[in-house]
Order: structure tokens, then sequence, then C-alpha cells
């Protein structure tokens, strides 16, 4: 028995994205049971759209964003953590809910106090625990701000990056970070119409974001010499530590994150 999800495993439950700055978490469910939310007033199982496993045909997994609270703990598990033979899902749930109601113990000692509860008998399938923590970030670890649809917003971008960094005592990031802002605005005043939201986050890396109203995602080009565009992500790609994507109900955000220099981690 395991309390660690496997990576093997980790894409059946999995938070789509959790954000310090709204404490917000945005959940979607995939063949198991939903997850455990432990805060303040206790545990609860909110309602997710069930769905199918993945790889089981081709249907989209519906997403639910849920509000935490700061210092609440995540819980996901498989489903022979709380099914046993001769108990129905709602005793396991309970049982399980009665376990990681304990205020002040470390994630740890949580999972295993967890998963002694589990009956004696050997579980009808694998039972894995993953919990998690929500923390928030402070007011002076966000920088935002909006932009106009208008290429000399680029510009302006780079110079308020380069301000905030200077404030951070990050002035070693300055040309990596007006490169990646530079291509992020770009790509997304290329298509779509709407405002658009630059935000710098320092925790223990420094996060660019571009917000737009542009559903679609760009990709990766791998351009040939001559093409006059296409270099974007590519060089993104390069830059940083690792970057993505994530749907907003009024478009999408681009993310990309770069390793602060020796000595700068904030905590």
């Amino acid at each position: 028995m395991r309390w660690r999800k496997p990576a093997s495993e980790q894409r059946r439950i999995t938070p789509r994205a959790k954000n310090p700055v709204t404490w917000q978490c945005t959940i979607a469910r995939a063949g198991h049971p939903p997850p455990a939310i432990i805060g303040p007033g206790g545990v609860s199982f909110p309602e997710l759209p069930a769905a199918v496993p993945f790889g089981v045909g081709l249907v989209p997994f519906e997403s639910v964003t849920l509000q935490l609270q700061e210092g609440s703990v995540l819980a996901l598990y498989t489903d022979g953590l709380i099914e046993n033979r001769g108990h129905d899902l709602d005793e396991g749930m309970n049982r399980l809910g009665g376990a990681l109601t304990q205020p002040g113990l470390l994630l740890e000692d949580l999972g295993s106090a967890a998963m002694d509860t589990m009956p004696l008998q050997a579980p009808g399938d694998d039972a894995t625990l993953l919990l998690a923590r929500a923390r928030s970030l402070g007011l002076g670890q966000v920088a935002t701000w909006p932009l106009a649809r208008n290429p000399s917003d680029v510009r302006r971008a780079r110079a308020l990056a380069t301000r905030q960094l200077d404030h951070w005592g990050l002035e070693q990031l300055h040309e990596q970070t007006e490169l990646i802002i530079s291509e992020l605005i770009t790509d997304a005043l290329r298509d779509g119409e709407g405002p658009i939201q630059l935000r710098l986050i320092r925790h223990q890396v420094l996060t660019c974001e571009v917000q737009d109203t542009i559903g679609s995602f760009s990709q990766i080009r791998h351009p040939h010499s001559t093409d006059p565009d296409g270099r974007g992500l590519l060089l993104i790609d390069e830059l940083s530590r690792r970057w993505g994507t994530r749907r907003t109900p009024a478009g999408k955000i681009i993310w990309a994150e770069q390793q602060l220099p020796s000595g700068r981690m904030s905590h």
C-alpha cells in the first residue's frame, strides 16, 4: 500500500490548476471518487461531474473551480482506500474523512494516520493517497498590470517588469524576462480581441503570465530560416525552466517560469 500516488496514477484524479494568488483550485475527475478537502470547518467531499478514466473513449472532462482557504488540505485518493468487501463507499469516505480531520499534523503523519484506518483485509484495488496543503502568496509577491491591445504596450510591459524586478532584487533576470514577456504579449496580440493582462509572481521561481481572450493554444513551431515568424514559443522554451498554458472562462493564460538566482528564493 502507498499513500503517495505513483507517477503512472497521477493523472487519474488531478487538479488542473491550483492558483496561490486567487486561492482557487480547478479540478476534474477521471474515474475515481471526489477529492476530500480538509479546512477549518472539517472535511468535505465536493461534488464533481463523473467521468471515465483516461484512455476510455474520447470524452471531455468537465472541471469545477473550488475556493480553498489558507492551510486547507486537498486529499486525492484511489478507490482501494475507501472500498472493501463488506464496506460501502459512504462508510469508507466517512472513515477517511475522520482520519484526515486532525489539525496540526504534518502531511506525512496525516497520510500515515489515514492509511492506518484501513480494514485489516487486503484492499480489492490499489490504495493510494496524495495530500497537498494550500498556501497563498502575499501581495508583495505578485504584480499585475492590464494592457491594451496595442503593439506599443509590449515596450511598456517590458519597462513595468524591469522596475518590478529591480524592486525584488532580481536585476539578473532583466534580459531573459524582457524577451519572454515580449514573446508572450506578441502571441496574445496576434489574434483575438479584448484586454490583455500581465502578471509576475515571485515565489520559489519567477513566473511570467499573460492572460488573453483567445481560446486556442499556440504550438511550438520549428520555422525555416526564411520564415518571418514562428520562433516565439521556441525561444520561450529555451529561456524558461518550464512553460505552459491553461484555460480561463474568458480565454487562456500562457505562463513561463524562470529559476531565481541563488539566495533569492522567497518562502
